[in-house]
């Protein structure tokens, strides 16, 4: 069987038998295929018909990638055939070099190719081609659900991204501030909770900063959603961020202001060195992980709360 004809035949299956759960659960932007198939390292992932499609494939001393473009496009052509999609968009994913500033969260066009999905009874704004994330984690579905669940009356989201957590949240009526370093990133969220018709307090800054200003006023919040790039040495930072390095530090400086925190990385060896002084830690990592994901080290997730 060519290579074609396998992945036109796992996509078909796993679009059926997930688009029937999709439904229920009413997601319409989900994981189609999750590099099941070791020889076709690629991720689709659908969002309402349209096909965001990764490719991981190792690039050789010369940066070439096993198969080159042609490989790529008959996977493409593939994917787009078996599921009927209306368009496609292809990103390449590359291994931090150098470990440059937000490399996942930059540029790369200004095609403005908006959608407007669905989950969990939201609507959030994703951007398909112009960034080399959406604007949404789909991996970070069921977290999401799960920090809205808490009882809380006001939530802390920090390195908030485009406030997926903060409409969760303020829908289940906390009341929410919502940080992020990006003015970028901050508009968006503005956009994902007006959508919903929900507010939250925005605010432009270092986490730490905040943080630090937080303590001197005595703020505090009832949860704390924390989920800290792998890797950060921004500019508007006179420091570097390492999260294996930093969390420890970074999880007391939370733990000062906020009583549940959530905490997740994507770092894939990720091990958590912080000894939570008066406080529970639970390891909901698995339980978090979507049945659209068969990569179980696609993120780690950690409940904390007082003891």
């Amino acid at each position: 069987m060519s290579q074609t004809e396998m992945l036109a035949n796992r996509v078909r299956k796993n679009a059926k038998h997930l688009g029937k759960w999709a439904k229920r659960e009413g997601v319409t932007c989900y994981r189609v295929y999750d590099r099941d198939i070791p020889e076709l390292p690629i991720t689709i992932d659908t969002y309402e018909g349209a096909l965001v499609i990764n490719d991981f494939r190792h690039t050789d001393e010369h940066g070439e990638r096993g198969g080159g473009d042609e490989w790529l496009a008959a996977m493409t052509e593939t994917a787009k055939a078996a599921l009927s999609a209306t368009e496609v968009f292809v990103k390449q994913r590359e291994r931090l070099v150098n470990r440059r500033e937000g490399h996942q969260y930059e540029r790369l066009e200004t095609t403005n190719h908006w959608r407007t999905v669905r989950e969990g009874g939201h609507q959030f704004r994703v951007n398909l081609a112009d960034f080399v994330d959406t604007g949404l984690f789909l991996d970070h579905r069921i977290t999401r659900t799960r920090a809205a669940r808490e009882p809380a009356k006001t939530m802390l989201n920090l390195f908030a991204y485009t406030g997926s957590f903060s409409v969760h949240c303020a829908a289940a009526g906390m009341a929410t501030t919502t940080v992020d370093m990006s003015r970028t990133y901050l508009d968006w969220a503005a956009e994902n909770l007006e959508l919903n018709n929900l507010s939250s307090e925005l605010v432009q800054s270092d986490v730490r900063e905040f943080l630090r200003a937080a303590r001197r006023e005595g703020r505090r919040w009832d949860l704390c959603v924390v989920d800290p790039p792998t890797f950060s040495n921004s500019k508007r930072m006179d420091y570097t961020w390492d999260v294996q390095r930093d969390h420890a530090a970074l999880l007391d400086d939370v733990a000062a202001v906020a009583e549940t925190i959530w905490f997740s990385t994507n770092r894939r060896r990720f091990k958590l060195e912080w000894a939570g002084a008066g406080r529970v830690i639970s390891d909901e990592t698995h339980a978090t992980i979507p049945p659209d994901f068969r990569d179980q080290k696609i993120h780690h997730a950690y409940r904390i709360v007082p003891l």
